[in-house]
């Protein structure tokens, strides 16, 4: 019998149409996305039915530019977002190395590591592609794992960097696989000394951490995402920065994509031969609704502060983590924006278990994705006392439903002494 004699042929008499999705709060409690702010959602909602060369449209691409350079802190003209999730802003950064080149990458934890996949997907021959497709290993990319749990430290990235004397080299800032904090001095003092051209995964720290990446002129491109420390949509804007030597660098020799080409991207954002341009020439097709919201999401950041809203991190993170603490956890994170953490020993292996009925009850934290299982709470848009107590009373009910011996209001009266405190 052949296939399509199998398939069952369906008709619009006999279909049955699926209900309305609806989709519920939850308190994203994880390493992000974060809960959109309202303001963000309210400009995407308010936005006009208009086309991707609308004049508002380009209006607000021109200055959701400049707003990007105050958030990173560079005066650089090849400052843009690119659509999509930081996914493809990671892309378009990496998309400059080409089959052959030398590259460092230091990974430790999963998104670190899924950044050196697409690393050494973009540096292989077309044979090294062919012998692995899915897991290439080209001789020209060295990876240094750090252990989870561990930063990238300057003694390592000046080892490695000294041995090896890579075109390129890669590190992430903040690695929300394991919650820690690389070295970034280190990173690009080491670049500098060897001559590496750095790339840096700012996902997790672009609008949590205040850094200007001027300070940094070795590290020569930059990538972050639209939902952690900038808020906005999911599915709006990457924010990228490449600078001089990169541009110059695809200028000569090109680089295999459309999509993510820095050069071609930024023509849309009215950038081009180093400057600001009036007149945005042509890529591809973007969405009204995402450039008013992204907009948004930028100007609540800078109108809250980058300074103040480091120190507010920090802040809230201290509360979080000493409540945590005193749960019986053991924390092993040093990030702002987040807390990750063993059980108590007598529940080792119920991670995932807890974390799930977490999940089912709207308060969404997240284990790691790699081994060994940990837990992770974040705060990202949660920098309110209100909001402190409840994650902290969430998790508190969580592990007591687990079996813990919790003092849920002796903890909840710490965290409010802590807060107070301010």
């Amino acid at each position: 019998m052949s296939r399509q004699a199998n398939l069952k042929h369906t008709t619009e008499e006999d279909f049955e149409m699926f209900p309305q999705l609806e989709i519920p709060d939850t308190l994203a409690a994880g390493p992000g996305p974060g809960n959109t702010d309202p303001r963000v959602l309210e400009r995407f909602a308010a936005a006009g039915v208009a086309d991707h060369m609308q004049v508002d449209v380009v209006r607000g691409m021109k200055e959701a530019k400049f707003m990007l350079r105050e958030v990173f802190g560079t005066r650089n003209a090849y400052t843009f977002g690119v659509c999509g999730t930081g996914w493809d802003g990671l892309d378009c950064v990496f998309s400059p190395i080409l089959p052959g080149d030398t590259v460092v990458s230091f990974v430790n934890g999963t998104f670190s590591g899924i950044d050196d996949f697409n690393i050494r997907l973009k540096a292989s021959s077309v044979e090294e592609l062919a012998k692995d497709p899915m897991n290439p290993r080209p001789a020209n990319v060295v990876t240094i794992d750090v252990p989870h749990g561990e930063s990238v430290t300057g003694e390592i990235i000046e080892a490695a960097l000294a041995e090896h004397k890579p075109m390129w080299a890669f590190m992430a800032h903040f690695e929300t696989g394991s919650g820690r904090v690389n070295d970034i001095q280190g990173f690009n003092d080491a670049c500098a000394k060897h001559g590496a051209m750095g790339i840096v995964d700012a996902v997790s720290s672009l609008g949590i951490a205040c850094f200007s990446i001027d300070d940094y002129p070795a590290v020569t491109s930059w990538a972050s995402c639209p939902q952690k420390g900038i808020l906005g949509l999911p599915l709006t804007y990457a924010p990228v920065s490449l600078n001089g030597k990169v541009i110059d660098l695809v200028r000569r020799r090109g680089c295999y994509t459309y999509v993510h080409h820095p050069i071609l991207e930024a023509r849309h954002w009215c950038i081009a031969d180093g400057k600001d341009v009036e007149t945005a020439a042509y890529h591809r097709t973007h969405s009204g609704y995402a450039v008013a919201s992204f907009h948004e999401a930028l100007r609540l950041l800078l109108e809250y502060g980058r300074e103040q809203k480091a120190e507010d991190y920090e802040f809230y993170e201290k509360g979080l983590r000493n409540a945590i603490e005193a749960m019986g956890c053991k924390v092993t994170s040093n990030m702002p924006s987040l807390v990750v953490f063993d059980l108590p020993e007598e529940f080792t292996g119920k991670e995932k278990e807890l974390v799930g009925k977490c999940r089912e009850r709207g308060f969404a934290i997240w284990p790691t994705l790699s081994e060994p299982t940990q837990i992770r709470i974040g705060i990202l848009n949660q920098l309110t006392v209100g909001a402190l107590n409840d994650i902290v009373g969430r998790y508190a009910d969580a592990m007591t439903e687990m079996g813990a011996t919790v003092d849920k209001g002796r903890i909840l009266d710490d965290l409010n002494s802590y807060l107070s405190s301010r």
